[in-house]
């Protein structure tokens, strides 16, 4: 079995439909991908039809935004009950605090003379998707103001630029406490690759205590010791231990299945679940 447990589509941040991911995931070999968009389950229905009809396992999950001390922390859930009221309200929350940073975010950027609009930045949207940063980069390369969405995120929208603004996100604490309420398993995604981020080994030890399952410790933005780090972690606290790609489609240079999770792990994790089921290939 070949796994990728971490995918986003144009539900988030992705440039690829739920179905053209299922698809994508098909012609790269996948037995196995997990569709994980930022706060928000829109993209599962037409995932599931999809991957059907593609021969490829689905797990349904989120990728919930998390913050602590104004860090950024990301929690990937995997098979929670998408109509759970308590989950249901939380990424409500999430996604309307996300439209009011959008509105900020533009409107300090008038102010220096940067020619876009909220109407550019919702054009670059497919509906019923999560507004994010990501979109807002492509509103930019859409007018000439930046070549990429890397180019976007280095010179206009990293967490220190002027024209950042943050928006709601939950404690992480709050946030697996929510997926294990829904039937959902949590997993800490790339907990190391940010640099700023505030993840220390000390946090690793609360989370598990609040029902933290794994890590995410294969990832493209870890580097070795950042991967030796976690499955340290991993064997003290007996977390899953997960791979994945993180793929976005055109919008990341990151690969579906360039980093996989192994199949006893992935047992692992599903055996938690109580929320929707895998469907199957």
């Amino acid at each position: 079995m070949t796994i990728d447990l971490h995918a986003h589509s144009t539900a988030s941040d992705g440039t690829e439909s739920p179905a053209e991911l299922m698809a994508a995931a098909g012609a790269a070999g996948l037995t196995m991908i997990a569709l994980t968009d930022h706060d928000t389950t829109t993209g599962w229905e037409e995932a599931a039809e999809a991957a059907v009809h593609e021969g490829v396992g689905l797990v349904r999950g989120i990728e919930i935004s998390c913050s602590r001390a104004y860090r950024s922390i990301h929690l990937l859930g995997y098979l929670p009950d998408p109509d759970d009221p308590h989950l249901a309200v939380e990424l409500a929350r999430a996604r309307d605090s996300r439209v009011t940073r959008m509105d900020r975010m533009i409107e300090r950027m008038a102010r220096d003379g940067i020619p876009i609009t909220v109407a550019q930045v919702r054009a670059q949207l497919a509906p019923g998707a999560t507004l994010g940063r990501p979109h807002l980069a492509d509103a930019l390369v859409a007018a000439g103001v930046v070549q990429s969405r890397d180019d976007a995120f280095r010179d206009l929208l990293h967490d220190g630029s002027r024209y950042y603004v943050g928006h709601y996100a939950p404690d992480p604490v709050a946030a697996i406490e929510l997926v294990r309420g829904a039937g959902g398993v949590p997993v800490l995604a790339h907990p190391f690759a940010m640099r700023t981020a505030t993840i220390t080994d000390e946090m690793v030890e609360e989370l598990t205590a609040a029902g933290l399952a794994g890590l995410e410790a294969h990832h493209r933005d870890h580097e070795p010791a950042d991967v030796e780090r976690a499955l340290e972690l991993a064997r003290r606290h007996d977390l899953v231990v997960t791979g994945s790609s993180d793929y976005h489609g055109t919008g990341k240079l990151n690969r579906l299945g360039e980093h996989t999770t192994e199949p006893h792990e992935w047992l692992r994790l599903v055996e938690q679940s109580h929320g929707v089921e895998v469907i199957e290939a």
